[in-house]
């Protein structure tokens, strides 16, 4: 039989030439200039970050706007305004509070992706991370440990969310320590210990009550901010617990998120399942 060989290469039309180009050097070639444009476009960038960062004005300059009028009315506008002494959490949740709904929400979305990658793996590919967590279950001086803290950090977080309007703290720091919580007492005792109270279903429930509460309280503070209507909820007097309007809900919210959060992702990256 003879052997087959290709026709030669002034033979091939025009189109099978620039097929074979193609096939040849086209992959590269496209490669090699999507390389080039990334870091042009990225060279641009930076050059454009780099020379606005440079026609700042000074910082700490008395003269800058930013420093004449916005901290001002924050410092001394903020308990009139908002009914919260903690000026931080004014500003995070109520001036800013939009900013902190996107913040939370990457959170939720965080866990989305998360879920999406490794929920649905193979079982078998965290068998041996699976028993490396069974082994610390069986350590009593864990297990003591973790019966005596995770009963004061749940305290803890919930005093550091509820007082986030009075004191330093917030949703975001109370939230992780509850969640942190939540981890250790899996840690010690297991995924199956844990599942009554705290599982996929109620970390779903719970993320996607704690934002829409989140949304809907502060577009309808907005809607009756911009409309120059009172909103109908009282600030409180300032100091006292029930104070600062919507500050403290919302803080509630961020913090079970945040909570929320945290174990999810621990369960994921250490069990790979989330049930």
């Amino acid at each position: 039989m003879p052997r087959y060989t290709h026709p030669p290469y002034h033979n091939k039309t025009v189109q099978e030439r620039w097929l074979e180009w193609k096939a040849v050097n086209g992959e590269g070639a496209f490669r090699y200039f999507y390389n080039t444009l990334s870091v042009i476009v990225c060279l641009c960038i930076t050059g454009v970050l780099l020379f606005t960062a440079a026609s700042l004005p000074p910082f700490g300059d008395p003269r800058n706007p930013v420093n004449n009028e916005v901290p001002r009315k924050y410092i001394e506008e903020g308990v009139q305004d908002t009914g919260a002494l903690n000026v931080v959490a004014s500003i995070i949740l109520d001036y800013r509070a939009f900013d902190t709904f996107g913040e939370t929400c990457v959170l939720f979305v965080a866990v989305c992706a998360i879920l999406a990658l490794l929920r649905h793996g193979p079982p078998d590919a965290f068998d041996n991370l699976l028993h490396e967590m069974e082994e610390p279950r069986q350590n009593v001086i864990l297990k003591t440990t973790s019966f005596l803290l995770v009963a004061m950090m749940m305290i803890f977080g919930s005093y550091v969310v509820l007082n986030g309007h009075l004191t330093p703290g917030s949703g975001f720091s109370g939230g992780a320590v509850l969640g942190a919580a939540l981890v250790l007492y899996t840690s010690a005792y297991g995924v199956v210990r844990a599942h009554p109270f705290i599982n996929f279903k109620i970390c779903c429930r719970t993320m996607s009550a704690s934002l829409i509460f989140y949304a809907s309280a502060k577009g309808y503070s907005f809607y009756c901010g911009a409309n120059h209507t009172s909103y109908g909820i009282p600030l409180g007097t300032p100091g006292n617990l029930l104070s600062g309007g919507l500050i403290m809900p919302l803080n509630i919210s961020v913090g079970l998120v945040v909570a929320c959060t945290v174990y999810a992702i621990y369960i994921l990256f250490s069990t790979g399942e989330f049930k």
